[in-house]
């Protein structure tokens, strides 16, 4: 018994001075949160939100009390446990270091994970796109210079198959934040928008978005400011978009305010931060003096492009911060590279917002020079090259039978609500595409996000039921700009370019009278297509890109013929 209470006694918080308290030896305050662990009581609290039909639960307190700050956010009887934890000594890195993971368990279904070990493996591609999302709803809401290890965790805890838990994940980081003790700009509200019957519908459930014509994302902060937008849609007018976008800020606000009244409740004090790796004034000052002007002759030198604009901006960059070392031998190494950052940024957008002129000499409006190229491999379904100023990106187009589509299990669509899909569209940017040397290995999250983004833009536009598979690939060659947009273009000139009639904007059906799928060419293993399509008003598109003539469709061949070359 003694040696119970001695090991307890050890536990028990004690005052820090005057101040908050904290355990023996633990120089840092506890949280809110972390007393009403160590003192045992319940402590939990909760609010509600109405949403239109729907209701969002909040709660904290009662899980996970052990992390700086946690919240559990429920509709109906979909729940996600989110965590949030940071280190109180700065990182080294030179950047805000924030990880979020997302991840959905099978027993948030009530199932057991179909692979050899029974146990979830890895991060599947939806983990990861809205790990993504709750990234860029908090990021930027972090203190300027606020470089210290911070993780964001976001468990499934059941999912009915109703409610989507992505968008609850999103509020439950905004909670746990906001609870904690970390410097925090928030909070932050998320919904998402979907248009039915044509009516704004906000948190739809997965039977309702499977109807709807646009599903939105929005991400909103105090004062019916946006963070965060992600959005795919079936061609939508622009006013429909942004009345949906106002919809969902004015929703977002009742969840904000939700969030407000518990923290008020809970009583949370934010910690102090070590230190804020920001450049002085005085270092930011000398820097403009020094810079200015070499800066502005290099971005007004319309005869540069990136390779030597580039190199001519990190000669400035080494003779600056060599005469910025000399004037102030104590500053931190980040303090002299981060002024100059600063400098370049400030010149480069005063020239654009008071010149309107671009470092390329274009004005607001203009475009850079756009090449599109065709037919680039006979043997291949389908390829084109699509290049916007020194942004080159390569894409292809494959078909194959419905065998080969993305296959979901019953668990996946259980807890994604993520089914089988014949079309894709798969990103790589290799190193070489911005003159540097990497390590090429498998998808990362970067070449996931970008690829996702422009498999929205395309999906709306491909056939509904088509009877083949399609595989696109992009792969970046030059980048100088926007490459997840460039792909959406490279993508539809080579998905026409694969005789693929894309819907037009009013969404009309496509009519294909004859596609015919006779199997694999046993000499090339290519598959042998045979196509022939009516041309009506909703497949009005006649591809006559470049200098090539129309298309002629060819006659469909017999089956004896199957073996011949489309």
């Amino acid at each position: 018994m003694a040696a119970c209470r001695h090991c307890c006694s050890s536990l028990w918080p004690r005052p820090l001075g005057n101040g908050p308290l904290r355990l023996p030896g633990r120089t840092r305050a506890l949280t809110p949160l972390q007393v009403r662990a160590l003192w045992g009581g319940t402590g939990s609290r909760a609010v509600a939100v109405d949403l239109g039909s729907r209701k969002l639960e909040i709660s904290s307190g009662k899980l996970a009390r052990f992390a700086d700050g946690s919240a559990v956010v429920q509709s109906g009887d979909t729940a996600v446990m989110v965590t949030a934890v940071s280190k109180t000594k700065p990182s080294p890195s030179q950047f805000m270091p924030l990880v979020v993971d997302y991840r959905q368990k099978a027993a948030a279904a009530g199932r057991i994970p179909t692979n050899y070990l029974r146990r979830e493996i890895g991060s599947s591609d939806k983990e990861i796109l809205t790990s993504r999302i709750i990234d860029r709803s908090i990021r930027p809401l972090f203190p300027a210079g606020y470089f210290y290890d911070t993780q964001i965790l976001c468990n499934l805890l059941a999912v009915d198959g109703i409610n989507e838990p992505d968008v609850l994940a999103i509020n439950g980081a905004s909670v746990a934040l906001s609870l904690s003790d970390i410097p925090w700009n928030g909070p932050i509200g998320a919904v998402r928008v979907g248009i039915i019957d044509g009516e704004c519908v906000v948190n739809p459930t997965r039977k309702e978005m499977s109807s709807s014509a646009l599903n939105l994302v929005v991400a909103g902060a105090p004062r019916s400011q946006i963070v965060m937008l992600e959005a795919s849609a079936e061609n939508i007018l622009q006013q429909d978009f942004c009345h949906a976008i106002k919809v969902g800020v004015k929703y977002t606000q009742q969840i904000i305010q939700g969030i407000q009244q518990l923290v008020k409740e809970i009583g949370v004090t934010k910690r102090t931060p070590q230190k804020l790796f920001i450049p002085s004034p005085e270092i930011v000052k000398y820097t403009h003096k020094l810079a200015m002007e070499r800066l502005y002759a290099v971005f007004t030198d319309y005869e540069h492009d990136k390779i030597s604009r580039d190199e001519a901006i990190n000669k400035i960059r080494l003779d600056t911060e060599e005469q910025l070392k000399e004037k102030f031998p104590e500053a931190d190494p980040y303090e002299i590279i981060e002024s100059f950052n600063v400098v370049s940024k400030d010149v480069f957008r005063s020239i654009i917002l008071n010149e309107y002129k671009r470092c390329d000499g274009r004005d607001l409006t203009s475009l850079r020079s756009i090449n599109c190229e065709v037919d680039m491999f006979k043997t291949l379904h389908g390829s084109a090259l699509f290049q916007r100023g020194q942004t080159q990106v390569l894409c292809t187009v494959t078909f194959d039978s419905l065998e080969s589509s993305i296959k979901s299990d019953r668990i996946i669509t259980a807890v994604n609500g993520i089914k089988d899909k014949n079309f894709m569209l798969h990103y790589e940017f290799p190193p070489f595409a911005t003159n540097e040397i990497g390590k090429v290995t498998g998808v990362n999250r970067r070449e996931l996000g970008h690829g996702a983004l422009a498999e929205k833009a395309l999906s709306p536009v491909i056939p509904r039921d088509f009877p083949f598979t399609i595989r696109v690939t992009s792969e970046v060659l030059e980048s100088n700009g926007s490459s997840s947009m460039a792909s959406a273009c490279g993508g539809s000139l080579a998905l026409m370019d694969a005789v693929i009639i894309l819907c037009n904007f009013k969404r009309k059906s496509v009519s294909l009278t004859q596609v015919k799928y006779f199997g694999r060419d046993p000499a090339d293993g290519r598959m042998r297509l045979s196509r022939k399509v009516l041309q009506s008003p909703a497949t009005a598109v006649v591809k006559t890109l470049n200098d090539r003539s129309n298309i002629v469709m060819r006659e469909p061949v017999s089956q004896s013929s199957s073996n011949s070359s489309p």
